[in-house]
């Protein structure tokens, strides 16, 4: 399954996601670099110590996640 995922890559070329992603192993990217200037300029890293910090609602997504693939699943039957 592809998902395009918003991200910001700095001045030195490291990437960072604009919201956490949950993979079940490595898997390649394709990046395209956008011309204009990031929308969302805020502090990256004070935004995933929050995000870290919001465990339910990371736990709620991995649920809908997992609760997604099978009812995809279902369908292709």
């Amino acid at each position: 399954m592809s998902e395009t995922i918003d991200a910001v890559i700095d001045e030195d070329g490291a990437v960072r996601l604009l919201k956490p992603v949950r993979l079940s192993g490595a898997r390649r990217a394709l990046v395209t670099i956008l011309d204009d200037q990031p929308a969302w300029e805020g502090d990256l890293d004070a935004g995933y110590r929050e995000m870290a910090q919001d465990e339910a609602r990371e736990i709620e997504a991995l649920e809908l996640a997992e609760a997604t693939i099978g009812d995809v699943s279902d369908e292709a039957r």
